[in-house]
Formats: C-alpha cells, structure tokens, sequence
C-alpha cells in the first residue's frame, strides 16, 4: 500500500513525500500559500496596464489642443491610456523597451517633454488618465456596503524627482480620493503601491459610458494643488484634487517620465502583499483595445482590417468595414492621412489616391459603411473595389473611446 505524506513550513513550501512498493519518492512543490489571490476578475481591470498595444503610435506629440480642463477630453498613443494636458509644456509619447528588469514587462509609455513650463498656471494640469466603462465597474459594488477597497500599483521612472498625486474619481457622483506618491531616486525604476478604502455612497452607472477613473497627475497648477487633499472619499472639489503636488513634468525639456505595469486590484493591499501583475496574451489584450479604437488597413501588426466596396461615381466609392470586435458604441471615422490609401479597381486593375473621408453611409458597433473622396476622376462607377495601403502613415481609424 502506498502513503502520501504532506508536510507545510513556515515558508509556504508543502513538501510531498510518497511510499510506493518500499521505495520512496519525493515532490517539492513551492506553493503561493498566504499570496494566492482569488482576483473576483478573470482578466486584468486595467486593459493593456503593460503598454504593448499602441495602435495609436502615429500620433505621438500633444500639447493643450483640445483639452480644456481635468475632466475633458484627452489623447493617447499607448491604447487604453488616455494623456490630458492643460497648458502645461509640450510632450512627445511612445512605446519604449525601457522596463523595469525581472518582471516580465517588455514596453512602457514614455513621456518626453519637448516645450518646457516653468512657472505652471493655477488651472494647468497634466495627467495619465485611465477610463472605465460603468458596466465595467459593478464588480466594485461601490455605494452598497460590500463596496470593495482598492489598490493601485504601477511602475515609473522620472528624471524628475519629488511628490505627485494619484486620484480615483467617480464621475456618476462627482466623488473622489486621492493620495501621494513619492519618485525618490532619478532615472530609476520605482514600484508605487496606494490602498484606498472603500465608497459606500454613490453607486456606479451600468451602461457603457465613463464612470470611474484612474488620474497619475504629473503636474498641476494652484487651482488644483490650494486645498486640503481629499484622502477620503469626498465631493469632487478642484482646490483638493492634487494638493502636494510638487512634480513638474514639463520643468524642463530634460525631463523623461515613464510608466508601465499600471494595475488595480480590489482590496487593500501594500507593496508586499499586493499580487504579481496579471499578464494577458497580447492578441487577447489588442481584442480588448479593440472595444475602443480600431485602426484598418494599416501595414503593421495593428491592422484590424480592410475594406471592401465599390466606386460610387467616378469621384467617390463607398467601402465596407466589418470590425473584428463589437466596439463600444458607433464610431467616429478618421483617415490618418490624406493620399495614404489607395483604391484598387478590381476590373481594371487602375490605382486611385483615396484623398478623404467624405461621409458615413451606416454605421454600427459590428461595422460601418464610408464614403471616400478620390483623387481625380478617373473611377468607374459600379466596380467593385477594395482598399490598399501606401506611404508612412496609411489607414483608416475607428474611434469609440470612452468620452
């Protein structure tokens, strides 16, 4: 008869130790023990927190255009990570492969100020700003009394050293809380762990609009920075969203910031407890971008798709698109450059410049319909055609980004 041994120690090893027909064999087998965590999501709350999806890697300098205060619009070059700025300097983002040695990571989200704002005005801000969708957020159970706490954790290194903020604000209820962090050695690699405690006012929307969000604030002026920080669950006051806020992104056009491993858990967790960040396979976490924003006929490996269709009249044709994901909600259609496509003639095999989107026939969450301007007038109306890319920065894009 065979006898299973199981042994645990103080270190969290369980030591397996069997007897089969007088021999004995032996497993060491290291478990997690007391760090497993039974995460209540399957897949990582925060989509593409380790910055390899940038389908938006076209676009890559921004300054205040467009974005107006902390709560407006903003833009992004890494999917999922939306930069606000309120004049508050110029800054170049991208995709980098500086990461934090032994993690696992392989890109982060660089911030390179180019225009530099040494005297920040009282309402300039800058902020990384993450969005949530409100269906997204139920499992938070914010405003009841089973509302989870919750944990933020992420990677940076700054040339700049001091004390910035990190704010969670519920948009449904106008609430937030935030806290400090502290970048405390230049040009190094710092993980940042913040615990805030858990909302029981306030339940979060559930439909597909913004109803949460995640603000890294890398600047800002007195208007933000004049009140007592808010580091309980409070009524969204300007004055108490970033006070203490010493860091200046934009002091000088030597600054570099980078960020990667951007994670949230539900629970309150420190910088020893907190769990490994959730890794995702990257096909997975591009589906899961592609909910927001869809670039077509692209030539690198972000291209969602083509389209298909037919010239309309001798000037214009009319292409299909059908998205490999249902987007979040009709999107708005972009063409990144002009004469950065080409309309391919499958009778005749004739090459037309596409010059502009000129309207949009139908549109849909499973995909959309446009109409194109062409170069010229050289189309044959009703041949059939399809879409080509050409030059440096082909495509089309599909914007559904949560507002």
């Amino acid at each position: 008869m065979s006898t299973l041994k199981i042994k645990g120690t103080s270190s969290g090893e369980v030591v397996l130790s069997a007897n089969a027909d007088g021999s004995q064999l032996s497993v060491d087998q290291k478990i997690i023990g007391a760090n497993v965590n039974n995460r209540p999501n399957p897949a990582p709350l925060i989509i593409n927190g380790d910055m390899r999806v940038a389908q938006y890697s076209f676009q890559t300098s921004f300054t205040k255009t467009g974005v107006n205060d902390h709560s407006g619009g903003a833009v992004t070059c890494i999917d999922r990570m939306y930069t606000g700025i309120s004049d508050n300097g110029t800054f170049t983002i991208s995709r980098d492969t500086d990461v934090p040695t032994g993690y696992g990571f392989v890109n982060s989200m660089k911030l390179d100020c180019t225009t530099a704002d040494t005297s920040v005005a009282a309402g300039s801000f800058h902020s990384l700003e993450y969005r949530f969708e409100g269906q997204d957020t139920q499992l938070f159970k914010k405003g009841t009394s089973n509302s989870y706490a919750m944990t933020v954790a992420f990677w940076i290194k700054s040339t700049v050293t001091g004390t910035a903020i990190v704010e969670l604000v519920d948009d449904d209820n106008s609430r937030h809380i935030c806290k400090t962090f502290t970048v405390a050695s230049a040009n190094s690699w710092e993980k940042k762990v913040l615990s805030f405690a858990a909302d029981t006012t306030g339940a979060l929307s559930n439909d597909n609009g913004r109803s949460f969000r995640i603000n890294i604030f890398l600047g800002a002026g007195s208007n933000l920075t004049s009140g007592t920080l808010a580091t309980s669950w409070a009524s969204r006051t300007t004055a108490n969203i970033a006070a203490g806020q010493t860091i200046n992104a934009a002091s000088s056009t030597d600054n570099n910031i980078l960020i990667t491993g951007l994670q949230m858990e539900l629970g309150e967790y420190s910088s020893t407890t907190i769990p490994e960040f959730q890794f995702e396979e990257r096909g997975a976490s591009l589906r899961r971008c592609q909910r927001y924003y869809q670039h077509h006929v692209g030539s690198d490996s972000n291209c969602a798709g083509i389209g298909f269709g037919g010239f309309r009249t001798n000037a214009t044709a009319q292409l299909t698109f059908n998205f490999p994901v249902e987007m979040r909600a009709d999107p708005t259609v972009s063409q990144v450059a002009t004469d950065n496509m080409i309309c391919h003639d499958l009778a005749d095999g004739n090459n037309i410049n596409v010059d502009s989107v000129e309207s949009t026939i139908h549109s849909s969450t499973g995909g959309i319909t446009v109409q194109f301007t062409l170069e010229g007038t050289s189309g044959v109306a009703g041949d059939s055609c399809h879409l080509i890319p050409t030059g440096s920065t082909p495509g089309v894009t599909f914007s559904a980004e949560v507002g």
